[in-house]
């Protein structure tokens, strides 16, 4: 499997490239299709008919496939996984795909690439393209053999008649030069999972070795002939406004023009050290905002925020009753999560060129045909004359500021009518690019004396959805209609899942209170929602269980009823060999440092993968420090496509929260975002790191589902119960940072 690395190739040099191409698949007419061509003839635009199956599949004179996703490969490994999907049905060799993605002239819109859907949506129609292509090829070399279709057989991209090894072809031989008008079929047999050849091994993605010794060309790599550079100047405040510019303090810089619309403020220079240089002296004056709440007080504040839409996420029995049973015990608690920073590693980078009254985009966004679309709105101009193709940039685990430095590059490049190269700083990325909000939850409960949960409420606030697409307004446009961030109301929702509990409890009720505004402009990060519902809900479990003294894992075990649950629950504690306890009840200690272990389980959605994770956390009770040992997961996504990409998600996913978990917070004063840089946006180290044990519960008979965010989803809580089986402390309210635990030991 090989990926399109040449970024900059046009459609037609596309259709151009190699041999010619023998085979196309269309719906409508060869109008609209990728035709037919002798090497050299210019050839016809490629259909993006979704319901045609050319606009998936090309088939080439040399047998090779080229495969068009509108998804993109964001360091996840997905792309192999698709190819894989595809030379399974196919039945054509796993290196003779290519891979297209994130192209807009080029691919379907597939949809954003988040959720951890692109398996579970975009896999489901290359499969059913890959099939379809199976069996229009066994038709026709029925055809061309005199045997029933029955007769047919297809492996390693060739078609042979069974009991007639002369009877055997090429794909591509076999087609010689024949268009075939197809529809994608959405209703074609599938193979049987128990005949994979392909999906479910663990093959090399062809990323990685690039990656490790740096010949890997990504976004911030990529030059367009004659383009110049830019910094964009961002307000001093975040709901500040332009006074003036004194284009006098940079008169000593050569070749720099500055570009002002409303509040949108740029400097654009033909080497990039000038416009950086140019961007640090130029004299600019912001009017003075203060909006923010003091940080201190920031979950009063938000719990102060109006309502505007409150989604009752669970509603069974009687809550009121339950909660009042006689001879149960209660319990309360509030768990909050800090406002968060993506804190991609590269700072943002896009380039832009506007030439004949077309746009063309080069871009890390994680969303091209919805980027496409909102940078056509914001320069007013029709969609199809917006190009855009996905370059690979740092890594982003929901929207963070590869759009923006998209729109950035379009609005230059639209003004000054030349290549626009736009380039965030570290100040840029971590203080304008889109937020985690922060979260709060609330929850009430009753355990019996049998040890049964009989009432169960949780009352969360998180933002409201503003807009019903799937976008987070893009920042130069909003700068550039003289308004401000604080202004536009842009919050991006899509967070009550795992709100209600994923137990059978029998007096329920799950309450999303939708907040018309928040803190920060706000955006998706890894899990949003999930990541901290879940924490909410596990943590308050776990805190049952230390109740009514029964062990964490017994008293999850009690009250699921699904099946494929309890076996990731039981697969994580032997794979841990955990051993039945009462929280709080194993302290262990050698010196200063305290051992403990927690447990955390999750449908994610509600409706889809299984995760289960048993933490062994080691506490200094000396200094607070907080050291995970090892991390163990049970996993079940269903149909495992590629079993290391899969473990290589899980661990990635480990990482990461647990960074988010221990250290991450935003810091901001009244009027701006301080935490600027690593020191003051502390990240999780190497020596940090836990050993992390992977169970993959495959289920080749099931759907699959997605992998690259539910594993975050139950690292917090099952932290949080360690530390508490290790020193007897809750902690409720993340980051669990040092000094929080000191002061909780201490009280």
């Amino acid at each position: 499997m090989k990926f399109d690395k040449d970024v900059q190739l046009s459609r037609r040099r596309f259709l151009q490239a190699g041999s010619a191409l023998v085979v196309s698949f269309t719906l409508t007419s060869p109008a609209l299709a990728m035709t037919v061509a002798a090497p050299g003839a210019a050839g016809q635009a490629k259909s993006l008919d979704p319901k045609g199956l050319d606009a998936y599949l090309a088939l080439h004179a040399d047998g090779r496939v080229t495969v068009y996703t509108g998804k993109v490969d964001l360091g996840t490994g997905n792309m192999t996984a698709l190819a894989q999907i595809v030379a399974e049905e196919m039945e054509v060799p796993f290196d003779q795909i290519t891979m297209v993605q994130g192209d807009t002239a080029l691919t379907v819109d597939q949809g954003v690439t988040f959720g951890s859907l692109s398996i579970q949506v975009a896999g489901v129609t290359l499969r059913q393209a890959g099939a379809t292509a199976r069996e229009a090829l066994k038709r026709r070399a029925a055809s061309e053999f005199g045997v029933p279709v029955e007769q047919i057989g297809v492996k390693d991209g060739r078609a042979f008649a069974t009991g007639a090894p002369a009877k055997s072809l090429p794909y591509a031989t076999l087609l010689h030069d024949r268009i075939l008008e197809l529809p994608l079929d959405t209703k074609v047999a599938l193979k049987n999972p128990r005949q994979y050849t392909v999906v479910g091994e663990s093959i090399r993605r062809e990323d990685i070795p690039g990656k490790v010794t740096g010949e890997s060309t990504y976004m911030h790599d990529i030059r367009v002939p004659g383009m110049l550079h830019a910094r964009v100047i961002r307000p001093a405040a975040l709901g500040a406004r332009l006074i003036s510019v004194d284009e006098a303090s940079i008169g000593d810089l050569k070749d720099v023009r500055v570009l002002r619309k409303g509040n949108f403020l740029a400097v654009v220079a033909r080497k990039e050290w000038t416009a950086v240089k140019a961007a640090r002296q130029l004299k600019v004056q912001w009017s003075d905002w203060s909006g923010l709440p003091e940080q201190a007080k920031v979950y009063d504040a938000l719990r102060a925020l109006e309502v505007v839409d409150k989604s009752v996420m669970a509603a069974t029995g009687n809550i009121e009753q339950g909660l009042a049973a006689p001879g149960a015990q209660t319990l309360k608690a509030r768990y909050a999560w800090p406002a968060q920073t993506h804190g991609s590693i590269g700072p943002s980078c896009a380039i832009a060129e506007y030439k004949e009254g077309r746009m063309t985009l080069w871009s890390a966004t994680q969303g091209p045909h919805l980027t496409r679309k909102q940078i056509a709105a914001m320069l007013k101009l029709p969609v199809d004359r917006v190009r855009l193709i996905y370059a690979e940039g740092a890594g982003c685990y929901g929207r963070n500021g590869h759009e923006d430095a998209t729109a950035d590059a379009a609005l230059l490049a639209m003004e000054l009518g030349v290549p626009i190269r736009v380039q965030w700083m570290r100040h840029d990325e971590h203080g304008w690019d889109p937020k985690g909000p922060p979260v709060v939850n609330e929850l009430t409960g009753a355990i019996d004396s049998q040890g049964r949960i009989v009432a169960w409420r949780h009352e969360t606030w998180e933002p409201y959805r503003i807009n019903p697409s799937a976008d987070v307004p893009l920042l130069a446009d909003e700068l550039l209609r003289g308004s401000t961030i604080i202004e536009e109301l842009s919050n991006p929702g899509s967070v009550e899942k795992n709100a209600a509990p994923t137990y059978v409890v029998p007096n329920v009720s799950a309450v999303v209170n939708k907040t018309k505004t928040t803190f920060f402009r706000a955006s998706w990060l890894r899990g949003p929602g999930r990541l901290q519902n879940t924490f909410a809900n596990e943590s308050f479990i776990d805190e049952m269980a230390a109740l009514a003294g029964i062990d964490p894992i017994e008293l999850r075990l009690r009250h699921l009823d699904d099946a494929r649950g309890i076996a990731v629950l039981k697969a994580a504690a032997a794979k841990a060999g955990w051993q039945s306890r009462a929280p709080g009840s194993q302290h262990k200690a050698v010196g200063d440092i305290a051992t403990g272990r927690g447990v955390a389980y999750v449908r994610y959605d509600g409706d889809r993968t299984y995760v289960a994770a048993i933490a062994d956390v080691e506490v200094n009770r000396k200094t607070g420090a907080i050291r995970l040992a090892k991390f163990t997961i049970a996993h079940d996504c269903g149909l495992v496509v590629n079993p290391d990409g899969v473990v290589n998600q899980i661990e990635g996913q480990v990482v990461q929260t647990l960074s988010r978990t221990l250290h991450e917070e935003l810091g901001f004063s009244r009027s701006a975002i301080t935490s600027l840089d690593w020191a003051s946006y502390k990240l999780l180290r190497f020596p940090e790191v836990p050993k992390i044990d992977v169970v993959l519960l495959n289920q080749p008979d099931k759907p699959a589902w997605g992998a690259g965010e539910p594993a975050c989803s139950v690292v917090p809580s099952a932290v949080a119960g360690a530390v508490y089986d290790a020193i007897g402390v809750r902690l409720r309210t993340v980051p669990f940072k040092a000094a929080d635990v000191l002061a909780a030991l201490n009280s």
